[in-house]
């Protein structure tokens, strides 16, 4: 299951961000699964690109130097889900 939520994430383009939920769609598991794979094995891939639904993060202060970089749109600590979801 890690191997399969991991390898999930690293499929999210540079500038793209997927939902806890989004990536449980594709790994075939919930998204309460995808968090805490993601909290206990998230720095082995992009972490910063799976944020919640509603496009926070719980490390957005960490997260937003990444998105910079990567050219996702956020405000306060939220990305603009319409703007940058990862469409699969």
């Amino acid at each position: 299951m890690t191997d399969r939520v991991l390898g999930t994430v690293d499929l999210i383009p540079a500038g793209r961000v997927a939902s806890y939920g989004d990536i449980a769609a594709l790994a075939a598991t919930g998204p309460r699964q995808v968090g805490r794979i993601m909290s206990r094995h998230g720095h082995l891939t992009c972490w910063w690109r799976v944020v919640r639904a509603d496009g926070t993060s719980a490390v957005a202060d960490r997260a937003a130097a990444h998105w910079d970089a990567e050219g996702i749109w956020h405000r306060e600590g939220r990305v603009d889900m319409r703007a940058c979801r990862w469409n699969n």
